[in-house]
């Protein structure tokens, strides 16, 4: 999964999404569901005036990480393990 930093940039600089959608011509739509980080698409041109933005490299914004493996909901309950 690729996780989003925007929040952290926002927050270091203390900006807003209202401002920061102003400053770049980045629709605030697009920018909170990075920020929340449920995009499930970018465009290149919006990474690309982030990144211009923060001063950064895409990598510095986006990070590939590995998914958490969750229990199944059977064998997380009182601890109880699969049977075959």
């Amino acid at each position: 999964m690729i996780k989003c930093h925007l929040s952290r940039f926002m927050g270091e600089r203390k900006i807003k999404i209202a401002e920061l959608a102003r400053t770049t011509g980045i629709h605030r739509n697009m920018l909170t569901l990075l920020y929340f980080e449920n995009a499930k698409r970018i465009e290149f041109d919006v990474m690309e005036k982030l990144c211009r933005y923060f001063n950064c490299s895409i990598q510095d914004l986006f990070e590939i990480v590995d998914e958490e493996v969750k229990p199944s909901h059977e064998s997380s309950i009182e601890g109880k393990t699969p049977t075959a």
